[in-house]
């Protein structure tokens, strides 16, 4: 099954989208990548749902992305005795630990740690940011606000603090027992919440021990300005404009999200824009104008994969969803506008052996009549450095590792293909060539460029290119056993 866009597409799983008929179905319409939303559902649930992606899988005989999505800790207020309260512009409201029911004057906020991070003049956000709660006194076990937004606050509503980096790892209980839950489960990236430095991430890739990428979701102002060091350390990055949204200006949002893509891109790593891509298919089997725009914005900056999250977990129209962002790309990398944009933002980067042989890869291919690049990777470190190069020709990444075909489901333009190992430069050029036209990509009278390494199998050594035809009598002729 070959797609006929480059950008990916990572579809969550939930309620709506639970049965083996739906999420084949998801596959089938376009999802490259299934979302488990460790925030809903028992262990149980996503055990069953990573079974399911498996089988489908193993049906259609391609490579399928999983990508374990951990909650983080959440901070929430307390309870009120009356279910909730109207609060008032310019009124006081107190937050403290005691565990008394809360009233229109005060409430619970069972974090000392927050208390132990505020500051006079400090920001509380509460309730995704529509009540806002300006901190006038503090102390180890309270804050003194005045209401600068009103509205009603209910029972556990979120609370947000923008302005500190708070003494919390990124990672609480619940979190380490859905990590090595879900990493012994086998799924391919984990996408750790609440990031703010990035000794955050590392203490999850130790957790991991190698067994899942570690993507890291932007979703703080602490990690806007820690990002570079978080990308250095993180595998991907998902930008996670919700929260985003809430403890910024939603007008930062936008160029926010460019600098994001553009550092990710330029470090060969994935990024995800995630958060309200089609929000109204929730309801609708339709999007709004504004939300293709949206869609349209993230493909024209160059982001590996676009995301839904309520659209398909929970929303009427999972698969028109899919089907619909689907559809977009495919719109939008057909337009001559779209080349010129990727063209432009492109970041030459000539580091290393591998950094010369993709670019040269990617020059050879769109000056001639290449139809494929097709790399031989071990780690997938060499497919990302192609994707890197965003080139006009298809990437085939062929591979001996299904664990590395299904990370890569998650990079740009990458096709996977299971090979099994090789030893010889001939071997590779033929089962190049060979995946090459059974998938569609090329027929016997094309060429295509093949990239490897030597020795064989051995990470970080891509260090041959070569243009080989596609009749495999042609090769024979000139590479002799």
């Amino acid at each position: 099954m070959r797609r006929h866009r480059n950008v990916k597409i990572v579809a969550t799983l939930g309620p709506a989208s639970s049965s083996y008929e739906m999420i084949r179905a998801l596959f089938e319409a376009g999802a490259d990548v299934f979302r488990l939303n460790m925030s809903h559902g028992s262990h149980d649930d996503i055990r069953k749902r990573h079974e399911i992606i498996r089988q489908v899988e193993k049906d259609l005989g391609r490579p399928i992305g999983i990508l374990a999505d951990l909650q983080g800790p959440k901070l929430r207020v307390g309870v009120f005795a009356n279910g909730a309260e109207d609060l008032v512009e310019g009124a006081a409201f107190r937050m403290d630990l005691s565990t008394a029911p809360g009233d229109a004057r005060r409430v619970n906020l069972p974090h000392p740690e927050i208390f132990a991070a505020l500051e006079p003049g400090t920001s509380l956000l509460v309730n995704d940011g529509k009540i806002r709660l300006r901190v006038n006194a503090c102390g180890k076990d309270f804050a003194d606000c005045t209401v600068e937004v009103g509205g009603t606050i209910s029972n556990r509503k979120g609370v947000n603090v923008p302005d500190v980096v708070l003494p919390l790892a990124a990672l609480s209980e619940k979190d380490r027992t859905d990590l090595e839950f879900v990493c012994e489960l086998g799924v391919d990236w984990l996408a750790l919440s609440f990031v703010q430095r990035p000794e955050d991430v590392i203490e999850a890739r130790t957790l991991a021990k190698g067994r899942a990428a570690i993507l890291s979701k932007i979703e703080k102002p602490a990690a806007v300005k820690a990002y570079d060091a978080i990308l250095q350390v993180s595998d991907g990055i998902m930008v996670a404009r919700g929260d985003l949204g809430v403890e910024l200006p939603v007008t930062s949002v936008p160029p926010i999200q460019k600098r994001l893509v553009r550092g990710a891109r330029a470090a060969a790593k994935p990024v995800i824009v995630a958060t309200q891509m089609l929000e109204s298919m929730i309801e609708s089997p339709v999007p709004t104008r504004a939300e293709v725009s949206d869609v349209a914005t993230a493909i024209y900056e160059g982001a590996d994969a676009v995301m839904l999250s309520a659209e398909s977990a929970a929303g009427k129209y999972p698969v028109e969803a899919v089907t619909t962002m689907n559809n977009v790309a495919m719109s939008v990398e057909k337009d001559p506008t779209y080349l010129s944009i990727i063209e432009a933002s492109r970041v030459v980067r000539r580091e290393s052996v591998a950094d010369g042989i993709v670019a040269a890869a990617r020059e050879i291919a769109e000056a001639t009549n290449i139809k494929a690049i097709c790399c031989f990777s071990q780690s997938g470190t060499t497919a990302a450095l192609v994707a890197r190069e965003r080139p006009h020709v298809a990437i085939l990444a062929l591979t001996p590792l299904m664990s590395t075909a299904r990370r890569l489901a998650l990079t740009w333009g990458t096709h996977c293909v299971i090979t099994p190992p090789q030893e010889r430069f001939k071997g590779a050029v033929l089962a190049a060539v060979g995946a090459a036209r059974s998938d569609g990509f090329a027929t016997e009278e094309d060429q295509i460029v093949v990239t490897a390494g030597v020795p064989f199998n051995v990470k970080g050594t891509t260090n041959i290119l070569r243009v080989a035809p596609c009749d495999e009598r042609l090769i024979s002729r000139v590479d002799p056993e």
